[in-house]
């Protein structure tokens, strides 16, 4: 899973790609000033452009989100016919990960997009790419330098906690006192940090909620379902759930169904297509998931295409595309999940 930064520019997806949104400046010479805007072709259009080689570095697709990345990229890059896309193998092996973008700058691909297994590890090579005239998209987890992307998209993490927490003080507001538990991701990663905090904050607003446990998986199945279980021993009675990640979800619900469980909500964080899936089915204590979108991968695509064809952004006063993207972590539910269904990932 990711590792990433709260970033300051908020620039919702969900449904769809945010490259969706994204227009271009084709001209540098408009009609008028108060016009030109308004008549740029989109980026995201399927009008031929400039061709544009794109190197595509992503991670190993061993966790459902993370092969979601992957094939974002890819249906993304086939929408247009003038962008080639060279990609590498994935890898979470930061060594192995850092010669295959070496690779690619040595073939003088036009723009890069890489999801580094390690952004820090990743950061040198990213400033190399940089520095041989080849802009940078640093998709999620962020390097540790900015001079060494040109972009950056990625989801919130904060705000993933942030909206669990809104979600489920909303659903136990009335109730005179409500406890709540968490089972985390990894408790070693930035991100699994950011999302408990963005929860922690959020439940400040319910003085009638209280975390009474917590505990902390590895983003597998096997893993959400050994840590549930040992929550469900251990709290005999609690009203809400919020599980980090869809993946070891699964896990947490076979745990939750063989413990025969029922008197609380959960809500997931990721937007597995299963857990939308059980959602729209109503027929577990699955009531919600939080987004974190895969759609930011063919997100990068757009601004990569946008960057090789010297594009900028629609809706924006700005000539360029800006430095980075955080994209929104919108609460799926029961009312909403057919709007969503479409961006679930397996």
């Amino acid at each position: 899973m990711p590792e990433t930064s709260r970033r300051n520019l908020l620039f919702g997806t969900a449904a769809v790609s945010a490259g969706a949104f994204l227009t271009a400046c084709t001209s540098n010479e408009p009609k008028s000033e108060n016009t030109a805007r308004s008549e740029q072709p989109a980026a995201s259009d399927d009008k031929p452009g400039t061709p544009v080689t794109i190197g595509f570095a992503g991670p190993q697709a061993d966790h459902g989100w993370l092969n979601a990345i992957n094939v974002q990229a890819a249906e993304r890059a086939k929408k247009y016919s003038e962008v080639t896309m060279e990609v590498t193998e994935g890898s979470n092996d930061t060594a192995a990960q850092i010669g295959q973008v070496k690779t690619l700058i040595n073939k003088k691909v036009d723009v890069l997009v890489v999801l580094p297994a390690d952004g820090k590890a990743l950061t040198q090579v990213g400033l190399e790419a940089m520095k041989a005239g080849i802009p940078v998209i640093n998709l999620d987890r962020v390097f540790a330098s900015p001079q060494a992307y040109r972009c950056w998209v990625g989801g919130d993490n904060y705000g993933m906690g942030l909206n669990a927490g809104h979600y489920i003080g909303e659903q136990l507001k009335d109730k005179a006192s409500a406890k709540v538990v968490e089972l985390a991701g990894i408790d070693n990663l930035e991100l699994t940090k950011q999302r408990s905090q963005g929860f922690a904050d959020a439940l400040k607003n319910y003085p009638n909620i209280k975390l009474v446990a917590r505990q902390a998986a590895d983003f597998t199945v096997e893993s959400g379902q050994a840590k549930m279980a040992q929550l469900l021993q251990a709290q005999k009675q609690f009203d809400a759930l919020w599980n980090h990640d869809d993946d070891q979800g699964v896990g947490a619900l076979r745990a939750i169904q063989q413990a025969g469980r029922d008197e609380f909500i959960m809500v997931g964080g990721a937007g597995a297509k299963s857990a939308m899936d059980a959602i729209k089915a109503g027929d577990s204590v699955l009531k919600a998931t939080v987004l974190y979108p895969p759609t930011m991968a063919a997100s990068a695509i757009d601004l990569a295409r946008a960057l090789g064809q010297n594009k900028g952004v629609g809706g924006l006063a700005e000539m360029e595309i800006p430095t980075s993207l955080t994209l929104y972590s919108a609460v799926v539910t029961k009312d909403n999940v057919d709007q969503y269904l479409p961006t679930g990932f397996s």
